[in-house]
């Protein structure tokens, strides 16, 4: 299923998320692949439809620096590079203490994170706060930033948010 980047489309989305779906969506940087990061099923599907080695890790988006504090422990100088560059296209690697998304992500100490800097994302980070975010492409290929090249290249997830 394919919706824009609107305020229907954007509700749509998240509610697949929290219902345990897979959604495509536009960043800064290019197009992203994403789940709720607490769902193990949905995080495997990622898995399989980029055609990715589970023993490499899967970053985390989140809607502000704030919701990034509720999962990761920063540090004096992470700290001080989020305030200045979030959100924006700088992924920070941190410390995790959040269990659940250790369990989740079959995860040891540290995670990557990063609130990106466009606007449907954040819109759609408004109404999930974090969610897995990796670049929408098969592994080993680069990633999609044309919209209508990752809508019929990439196949597998329930949700397509059109960036334009």
């Amino acid at each position: 299923m394919k919706v824009k980047c609107d305020k229907e489309g954007i509700i749509k989305a998240s509610e697949i998320i929290k219902n345990g779906g897979v959604v495509v969506f536009p960043t800064d940087t290019a197009y992203g692949i994403g789940c709720d990061p607490y769902n193990k099923e949905a995080i495997q599907r990622i898995y399989k439809i980029k055609s990715r080695e589970s023993s490499k890790q899967l970053p985390i988006l989140a809607f502000s620096k704030k919701n990034v504090e509720k999962i990761v422990e920063f540090d004096r100088d992470s700290e001080k590079i989020a305030q200045k560059v979030w959100p924006g296209p700088l992924t920070l690697i941190l410390k995790l203490t959040d269990e659940k998304i250790k369990s989740s992500l079959n995860m040891a100490d540290k995670i990557a994170v990063r609130v990106p800097n466009h606007q449907c994302t954040l819109e759609l980070l408004k109404k999930c706060e974090l969610i897995i975010g990796t670049s929408a492409n098969i592994s080993g290929t680069g990633p999609f930033r044309n919209p209508k090249e990752c809508y019929e290249n990439l196949h597998g997830y329930d949700v397509f948010l059109d960036g334009g």
